[in-house]
Order: C-alpha cells, then sequence, then structure tokens
C-alpha cells in the first residue's frame, strides 16, 4: 500500500512539478548554491530521462553540476544530436542560473519529453557558483572566466571544456545578461531593451556554412519564437551609443564560451538576457525570457536535428582532414559594408519606443592578415608551460620524426609593435620567416600536427603574429622576444613550398 502510494505521489509530482527555487522565495532571494544542489537532485528523482552529475569543482571547491537529458544512455546513440546549454560564467549574471534551472522543470513536463527522442542536453546551471554566491563577475581567483577559454588557467574553464572533449557536442549555448543602464548609454537618452540578444560565431575561420545556418535559420526562427511568448529579440550587437561610438556584434576572439567552442565547427552560440538596475529587478521576467530562448533553442534543434548534425559532421572532417595550405585569419576587423541598422531603443525623453538608425555598424568581420597552415608546429619539450596548456585543451602532440619532404620554418622576431584589437592595443611583432638551415633535433621537440579537431584553434593560438594567440596573455608574454627567434618551429611538407 505504501509503495503504490509513493507511485502515486511521484506520479503528480511529476506532472505538477514543484516551483523552482526562486519561486520558492517569491522571487524575492535569488537561488543559493546549497539551494540549487538541493533542487537539481530533487529533479533528479522525479524523471528517467535525468541524471545529475559533477563535472567539476570551483576554486572553493563547489560542485559544478550538468543536468544531462536523455531518453537513452547519455551520449551513446549516435543518431541524436549531442547539446550542451551553461550559464552563470559571470556570477552577477543571476538570470542565466535562474532561466536554466526553470528550463530544467519544464523539461520534466510529459509535453516536453519528445525533444529527447532527437536529442541529448546537458544543461549546466552555474559555471561560476564562488563568484554567484557573493554576486560577483569573477570567479574566486579575480579572472573572468569568459575570457580564459584559450589559456584554460582556471578550474571552472577546465571542467567545462574536459565534458564538451568528453561528448563532443554538436550545438551549445553560453548563457548571459547584457547590462543597459551604462552611464554613456543614459547620457545619450536612449537604452536597450530587448529581453534577448543572442549571437552566433563571428570569427571568420568558422565554417561559414555554419554561420549562414546560424544567421539566416536560426535568428529568423527564434525572433518569431520569442515574440509569440511576448518577449523581444535582436542580434547581439555591443559598443555604441552610437552618436559615440561604433556598433558591432560581438567579439571574434576564440577565449570565451561561444567562439572557443564555434571554432571546432559546433553550432555555437551566446545568450545575453536584459539585466536589471540590481541582480533582483525585474528577476520573474528576466528568468522567464531566459528559459524560454533555451526552450527555443532546444525546439529549433529537435526540428533541424539531422540537417545540423549531418552539417557539422562534415565541417569537422575538413578541420581533421589534411586541410595544409589553407588560409587561417589570425588578424581581423569589423568592417561596414554599406550596412544600416534600424534600431528600436527605449526613450528616455517620452519613455517610448523610438527607432533610430546606425550608420556607423560593423557586422562583418573580414581578415587583415592570414597565415597557411602547416602541417604541424614543433614545440620545444623543455617549454613544460606549453606542454601543459596543450593537455588543458586535448590538443593532440606527439614525438616529432623528421621526413625527406619536410622542410622548417622558423619566425624571426626583428621589431615589435603594436595593433588595434577591438579597442584595445596589443603586441604585434615584426617577423621575417625562413627555412631553418641543418638538421632540427628531434629529440628535443614534440609535433603538434594540425590534422585534428582543434587544428584552427592551434594555428591562431601558436602564430606569433595572432591577435588572439597565446602570447598576447601575460602568462605566456615569454614567448615574444625582440631581436630573438620565436620558439615554434612551422612543419611544412613540399607540396607548400612556392615554385
Amino acid at each position: 500500500m505504501i509503495r503504490i502510494l509513493l507511485v502515486i505521489i511521484l506520479f503528480f509530482i511529476h506532472i505538477f512539478p514543484q516551483e523552482i527555487p526562486l519561486e520558492r522565495n517569491d522571487y524575492q532571494k535569488l537561488t543559493s548554491y546549497d539551494k540549487l544542489t538541493d533542487f537539481v537532485y530533487e529533479l533528479e528523482v522525479l524523471s528517467e530521462f535525468l541524471s545529475v552529475c559533477v563535472i567539476g569543482k570551483s576554486f572553493e571547491g563547489r560542485n559544478l553540476y550538468a543536468l544531462k537529458f536523455s531518453g537513452t544512455e547519455f551520449g551513446e546513440d549516435t543518431a541524436k544530436i549531442k547539446v550542451l546549454i551553461f550559464a552563470q560564467q559571470h556570477g552577477n549574471e543571476q538570470s542565466g542560473k535562474e532561466g536554466a534551472l526553470l528550463l530544467a522543470r519544464e523539461l520534466l513536463k510529459q509535453q516536453s519529453n519528445y525533444l529527447f527522442d532527437k536529442i541529448d542536453l546537458a544543461l549546466i546551471p552555474q559555471i561560476n557558483p564562488d563568484g554567484a554566491e557573493v554576486d560577483s563577475r569573477r570567479n574566486a581567483r579575480n579572472v573572468d572566466l569568459n575570457r580564459n577559454h584559450l589559456i584554460l588557467t582556471e578550474p571552472e574553464t577546465q571542467a567545462l571544456h574536459q565534458f564538451f572533449d568528453q561528448y563532443l557536442f554538436e550545438a551549445t549555448i553560453d548563457v548571459h545578461e547584457y547590462y543597459p543602464y551604462t552611464e554613456s548609454w543614459l547620457n545619450f537618452g536612449y537604452i536597450k531593451t530587448f529581453d534577448e540578444q543572442i549571437g552566433c560565431t563571428t570569427n571568420p575561420n568558422v565554417s561559414e556554412k555554419i554561420r549562414d545556418f546560424s544567421n539566416n535559420d536560426y535568428f529568423p526562427f527564434i525572433r518569431e519564437y520569442l515574440l509569440r511568448r511576448d518577449f523581444t529579440f535582436q542580434n547581439y550587437i555591443v559598443g555604441g551609443p552610437p552618436d559615440s561610438y561604433l556598433i558591432r556584434h560581438s567579439t571574434y576572439d576564440i577565449n570565451d564560451g561561444r567562439q572557443s567552442f564555434g571554432i571546432l565547427n559546433s553550432f555555437s552560440f551566446i545568450q545575453e538576457g536584459k539585466n536589471g538596475k540590481d541582480s533582483l529587478h525585474n528577476i520573474k521576467s528576466r528568468t522567464e525570457a531566459q528559459a524560454a530562448a533555451l526552450m527555443g533553442f532546444l525546439e529549433f534543434i529537435y526540428s533541424n536535428s539531422s540537417k545540423l548534425k549531418n552539417l557539422i559532421k562534415v565541417e569537422r572532417k575538413k578541420l581533421v582532414s589534411d586541410g595544409t595550405n589553407e588560409t587561417i585569419a589570425i588578424q581581423m576587423e569589423h568592417i561596414n559594408r554599406n550596412s544600416e541598422l534600424k534600431l528600436s531603443l527605449l526613450s528616455l525623453y517620452s519613455n517610448s519606443d523610438t527607432t533610430i538608425t546606425v550608420n556607423d555598424y560593423r557586422p562583418v568581420v573580414k581578415s587583415v592578415y592570414d597565415v597557411k597552415k602547416p602541417s604541424g608546429y614543433l614545440i620545444p619539450k623543455r617549454m613544460t608551460e606549453i606542454i601543459n596548456w596543450l593537455k588543458r585543451q586535448n590538443i593532440f602532440f606527439t614525438t616529432f620524426k623528421m621526413e625527406n619532404n619536410n622542410f622548417i620554418e622558423e619566425y624571426y622576431i626583428s621589431d615589435l609593435d603594436s595593433i588595434n584589437f577591438e579597442g584595445d592595443m596589443v603586441i604585434n611583432p615584426v617577423v621575417k620567416c625562413d627555412i631553418v638551415e641543418g638538421d632540427v633535433r628531434e629529440s628535443e621537440y614534440y609535433i603538434v600536427p594540425t590534422n585534428q579537431l582543434k587544428s584552427n584553434l592551434v594555428v591562431i593560438a601558436l602564430e606569433p603574429k595572432s591577435t588572439l594567440g597565446l602570447h598576447t596573455y601575460k602568462e605566456y608574454d615569454f614567448l615574444i622576444k625582440k631581436q630573438k627567434s620565436f620558439p615554434f618551429l612551422r612543419v611544412i611538407d613540399n607540396k607548400q613550398i612556392p615554385n
């Protein structure tokens, strides 16, 4: 009898999942780490589709939870598309976490179970629990996690990338908030009021077909999806206000949660919900908007799962094939191609929506400096800092063996200059590239081949003139020395030598 009652209780709970912690607090108190922990395990009990795992720990030792939704063994059905959603890299952007918990609750409802016929979903509601506990943007080591995805010095980003590499998710979305109340915009007299801004990959080394599918198919879908639910959408823009500064789409750097996975030819996005004047301001509507946009993302992927999966398979295959002599952009800029942006803003003068025209709108990223992809890079074995980085990034490297058709190129840094990178000045060495005379001692080097999934990342990170390279971080600025040779050598074969 007790067993029957338990089954009945669980049945009704499954139909009517309990309130998320934010609702239990009547939207007056944000979900703490402890309450989040309790809640995700409560959900696990309620659904056969959900299992909770710990993918790592924060700097202060808090668990990083992944909620794995699947109708089968997670990651085993190769016909299904694998999706990764992660939120709250910035601890003071609270609606991402709250929206992820609301989404998790909604996914327990029977009417949502169909999604898991085609999707294996991993939902990480909180990447930065240490920052979240004190409502701080950065983690407990005062590091911005969303600028750490290339060098991976932090336990939180390391755990996220190890988890990604375990399953090689085909689609990802990184959930944030944007702040519309900056002093410059208030002085301008207009503010952005979009409930959701969503940005796709903009780095030109990402598959053009994936970028086109994002812009031409997903954005029209999610715009209409949100509109039907009384939420507004904007293709993510940064910069401005337009009377003083240019307007562009978000960075093309590969060190954030969108481009770092996008550079592997994933269907990757950043989602930016509207922040409040403080963390609790309008938290109910902010949470609901975030959850709605994430549900829309899943519904789009479900409807396009076969097309997306095949597209990503083809585009990733290009990365692992012999791509030598392929052109890789390592310096880029945002440009205006006679583009005009009509922007709907809230006028602080009339307290009404007003459409303005942005003239200095730069939606296109153009390469300004390219290199030809070599067959590999030689890394001195003595450089343990770089070897450890390769291991953190799960980049394949092996012992180097010279072959007859190999030539070795070396960069010599003759001078140091600087270049504008999205408003910041970064180092831009003047280099000369020559074929190395004499034998290279095989025993002193590892080779990092470029016929692997992370090949474009490797080139961007290891080229000395890359404005997105390792050497642009203080941890690796020792790589660039005036009137010294760059320590990484390029391996090319004779078919890459110009006639």
